[in-house]
């Protein structure tokens, strides 16, 4: 049966979305935290971990936003095959939840209109916007708002088969001794292999938004994202880069079908305050 859903639900979900997330963090970012506190032993990441917390307390006290980047609107929309949308076009709707989200969240924004001429939106729209089709007659919103100091140290790379499972250790390990600090550690890395240039950078997208206490469901890649997680915090990276036993909080790897030619990978940092909330409209 046909479910019609005026998009007005949209929007105002995206609006509450684009708010809750940017100010109250994930339950499995809070406990990795929390957890990096307690196993750190270098005496001034351990207090930069104490800061980040007491940070987190106060913008979930306060709605203040956890950090002052605000991101970019990711949405991620789960729609039903048996879902309709009625009462405007789906897209404006969900810009509009975004520019409502961000007005009234007091929130900064940071998009602008064209990459080389440089003139804001003024109302942090357009959202980047990915839709996939799915079985059922809900829809599934989740907006990932993403700052650009972890997304400009992300990267692509197209190996070669031959590269097999160390080539793709070595350009994450890489990735990461590149970003340094810069990405405001401890990090969360997201990590795509696998489908083609553009589809293994939405895979480590999305794989930001999977839960730190939730494995990979193949045992290969699970134990993968172990052995990445210990490679990566025994570089002494640490907290905002000031060395330390937590650079990473979690790794989470998402794979896809590939050509027998090809070994895309795509590593999609994440800072501290990665951020991400859901909701589903029935």
């Amino acid at each position: 049966m046909v479910n019609n859903i005026d998009v007005k639900k949209v929007t105002n979900a995206v609006a509450e979305l684009c708010i809750k997330a940017n100010t109250v963090l994930p339950c499995d970012i809070i406990k990795s935290i929390e957890k990096a506190s307690e196993t750190e032993t270098n005496p001034l990441a351990k207090s930069v971990i104490c800061d980040i917390r007491e940070n987190i307390a106060v913008a979930g006290d306060t709605g203040l936003p956890i950090c002052q980047d605000t991101g970019m609107a990711v949405v991620f929309l789960e729609i039903g095959q048996d879902v309709h949308f009625v009462g405007g076009d789906l897209y404006v709707a969900i810009n509009e939840g975004v520019r409502l989200g961000y007005d009234k969240g007091l929130l900064r924004k940071s998009v602008v209109a064209d990459p080389l001429k440089r003139v804001n939106t003024g109302d942090n729209t357009p959202a980047v916007i990915h839709t996939s089709i799915c079985g059922g007659s809900s829809v599934k919103i989740t907006v990932a708002p993403k700052g650009f100091g972890s997304e400009n140290m992300s990267a692509i790379k197209m190996l070669n088969p031959s590269d097999a499972l160390e080539g793709v250790v070595e350009f994450v390990l890489q990735t990461v001794k590149n970003a340094s600090g810069n990405p405001c550690p401890p990090i969360v890395i997201g990590v795509g292999i696998g489908s083609d240039f553009e589809g293994c950078a939405l895979l480590s997208k999305r794989a930001l938004c999977r839960d730190l206490d939730k494995r990979n469901a193949d045992e290969f890649y699970a134990e993968l994202e172990k052995r990445l997680l210990k490679e990566i915090n025994a570089l002494g990276i640490g907290p905002q880069g000031f060395g330390g036993k937590n650079t990473a909080l979690g790794v989470n790897i998402e794979v896809e079908p590939t050509h027998i030619a090809g070994l895309p990978v795509a590593v999609n940092i994440g800072c501290h305050v990665t951020r991400h909330a859901s909701v589903v409209i029935e």
